[in-house]
């Protein structure tokens, strides 16, 4: 009997545990199932493979050739006449190619791609770092509903005790229906109130499962995150323009520009490479050659096209430094403006705390003036109101500044 109940108690336990879902379940499903991390993590293996290519012209380039025909016709003088021959003929070669000097160019191009797949490794990050930033805040939403919910469930339990009180005093000739259908009519609203955000905890809770690529199901807890680390304000603004992802792809974006100009203007001057070259030839006669030696290319004229690709990776180039001047100034306008909103917050804190206080006492005198008939319905509701406004209220401006702070950590990069 004791083996039962100890195997029943594990399996409630077990199943309590596993409706409780935590903010780094969310995220890691997230990473892990999210599509735009999965396209971005490709792009990252295909900016790779673009360096292996461009390293490619390092090594020696080796083809081998073969022809054959099965009909050839010859011509061949004898005795002041021409005879015709007909017969098959064939051929095979190897051509060997190695890049010696370029002036550089394929060393500024594999740079260049490096570049690329920093860049795009970059992208991927931060592309990582706004999905933690977007689970966070339907998370945070969803604690915030939850806990309106419990709010709105226990204004709705004033007002039905109320309104129980009012119809006891219509009985007594203490107060008139009226006041009790004003009462019930608050209620009425105070319900729909309470529909209206459970439909927001439900569009909170169906968002974050297709984040995470998994349905959530109804009877899930959310547990309450580790608080949030305080920011320091003196050095946010630095820490954000170095850590920045979105930035640093910027400043990758330029490095690989200036590359690949560098590498446009070398093609001006050619290249030099060796070559060697073997072949065995079997037609009436046959007979092998082979070739070693060096070639030198230098391009005289190409139609304006190689200066038309220079004055491209050039202005490629100064494309890439506005660019990344007008993604340092938007990053110091935002962050300028986070770090005004959360100071107000913290004012708007301090307030709905002490309006809390003054509401509930409020609330506390006027329903027992309410019970003595002192007081009107409209002064009852109006203290519930505000005691109910003041607690969302707080609930909102906690919120704000949650997702303020997980703002400012997208923008300095944090995964977490």
């Amino acid at each position: 009997m004791k083996k039962f109940l100890f195997l029943c108690f594990y399996l409630f336990l077990s199943v309590l545990s596993a409706r409780e879902l935590t903010l780094d379940t969310c995220i890691d499903k997230a990473l892990k199932n999210h599509p735009d991390i999965k396209k971005l993590s490709l792009n990252v293996a295909k900016s790779k493979t673009f360096v292996d290519i461009a390293k490619a012209d390092y090594l020696p380039q080796i083809n081998l050739n073969a022809e054959y025909n099965p009909i050839n016709t010859f011509v061949m003088p004898q005795n002041s006449q021409f005879n015709t021959i007909e017969d098959d003929s064939y051929k095979a070669s190897a051509q060997l190619n190695q890049k010696i000097y370029d002036f550089d160019k394929t060393t500024s191009t594999i740079k260049a791609y490096e570049k690329e797949q920093n860049r795009a490794n970059m992208s991927l990050e931060d592309a990582k770092a706004l999905l933690v930033y977007n689970v966070k805040n339907y998370y945070n939403l969803a604690l915030l509903q939850t806990k309106a919910l419990k709010a709105r469930q226990k204004d709705i339990e004033t007002k039905e005790e109320l309104h129980k009180q009012a119809l006891a005093l219509v009985k007594e000739g203490l107060k008139t229906e009226a006041d009790a259908s004003s009462i019930l009519s608050a209620l009425f609203i105070a319900q729909d109130a309470l529909a209206i955000t459970q439909a927001d905890l439900n569009k909170a809770l169906s968002t974050l499962s297709l984040y995470m690529g998994e349905k959530i199901e109804t009877k899930t807890t959310l547990k309450e995150g580790t608080p949030l680390k305080k920011q320091n304000e003196n050095l946010l603004t630095r820490d954000i323009l170095a850590k920045n992802f979105l930035l640093k792809g910027s400043k990758e974006e330029i490095q690989r520009d200036a590359l690949l100009y560098e590498a446009t203007k070398a093609a001006n001057y050619g290249s030099i490479d060796a070559v060697a070259s073997y072949a065995h030839q079997e037609t009436l006669n046959e007979y092998d050659t082979s070739l070693v030696g060096v070639t030198l290319n230098i391009p005289i004229y190409s139609g304006g096209r190689i200066s038309a690709q220079s004055q491209q990776a050039k202005i490629s180039k100064e494309i890439a430094k506005e660019s990344y001047n007008a993604q340092k100034l938007l990053l110091e306008e935002e962050a300028s403006n986070l770090l005004i909103d959360l100071e107000r917050y913290r004012h708007t804190l301090k307030a709905k705390e002490s309006l809390i206080a003054s509401a509930i006492a409020t609330k506390k005198v006027v329903e027992a003036r309410y019970k003595e008939g002192l007081s009107t319905y409209i002064e009852v509701l109006d203290a519930a109101s505000v005691h109910l406004y003041a607690e969302l209220g707080l609930l909102e401006t906690k919120f704000a500044i949650n997702n303020t702070i997980n703002r400012l950590e997208y923008l300095q990069g944090e995964l977490r």
